[in-house]
C-alpha cells in the first residue's frame, strides 16, 4: 500500500471480528514503533502486549461496575479486539540520558525540558503502530486509560514504578460496522488554510 493511502485510510476502529491476529503482524508493528524518533536516542518506551483472550479479558474486567466507563456503547465494540498494546513512557530514562556527558547537562532537572518528550516520543511510536496496522489490512483504535483506574492497571499487569502507560492500542480485523461512529461523522476535517500559518500567525 502506498504511504499516502495508509495515512488517508487510518481511522479509529471500534469493533472487530473474531478472527485472530497474526502474531507476526503484531511484532512488525512493534518493530516499526521502535523506529520512531526519540530525544537523545533515549528510546524511553516499552510496550505491554495483551494478546491472549485471558489477558485481554483481565484488562477489561478492571472496569466492570464503572457506570461512567460502561455508559458509552463504544466499550462493547472495543472489547471485541483480540489484541491490546499498552505503550509506556519513562520520564526517568530521559532525565538520566540528558545528564550523560555527551548531552552536556550534569543534573536531571525536569525544568530543562520545554515539553515532556517522553510522552511525545512514545506517542510517535504509537502512530507508527497505527500506520503499520492499516498497511497490513487491519484496524486499530488508540484510547486513554481513565485516571481513576490507572493504579489498578499498573498493579494488575505489574507495570513498574517509573513507567507511565500513556493509553491503549486495540487492534484486530475491522468488523463491517467497525468504523468511526463518533465525532468524525459529525465534524468535518479542517482545511489546511485554517490550520497552517506561514511566516506568522
Amino acid at each position: 500500500m502506498e504511504f499516502s493511502d495508509v495515512v488517508r485510510r487510518r481511522k479509529m476502529v471500534r469493533r472487530y471480528t473474531a478472527d485472530p491476529v497474526d502474531p507476526a503482524v503484531v511484532d512488525l508493528a512493534l518493530r516499526n514503533a521502535t523506529r520512531a524518533p526519540s530525544a537523545g536516542f533515549t528510546q524511553g518506551w516499552s510496550f505491554l502486549v495483551l494478546d491472549t483472550p485471558e489477558d485481554v479479558d483481565r484488562y477489561w474486567d478492571l472496569f466492570v461496575g464503572d457506570d461512567e466507563w460502561e455508559a458509552d456503547g463504544w466499550l462493547r465494540g472495543m472489547r471485541t479486539a483480540p489484541v491490546l498494546i499498552l505503550p509506556c513512557a519513562s520520564k526517568a530514562a530521559y532525565l538520566s540520558r540528558y545528564a550523560e556527558p555527551d548531552k552536556g547537562w550534569t543534573d536531571e532537572d525536569e525544568a530543562r525540558w520545554p515539553m515532556p518528550f517522553w510522552y511525545m516520543d512514545t506517542a510517535m511510536a504509537v502512530m507508527l503502530i497505527l500506520q503499520t496496522v492499516v498497511d497490513q489490512g487491519l484496524g486499530a483504535c488508540y484510547f486513554g486509560i481513565p485516571p481513576r483506574h490507572d493504579a489498578e492497571v499498573r498493579t494488575a499487569f505489574g507495570i513498574p514504578a517509573g513507567w507511565d502507560p500513556i493509553g491503549v492500542v486495540a487492534l484486530g480485523h475491522p468488523a463491517p460496522t467497525g468504523g468511526a461512529k463518533g465525532s468524525p461523522t459529525r465534524r468535518v476535517r479542517k482545511p489546511l488554510d485554517e490550520v497552517v500559518h506561514r511566516g506568522s500567525w
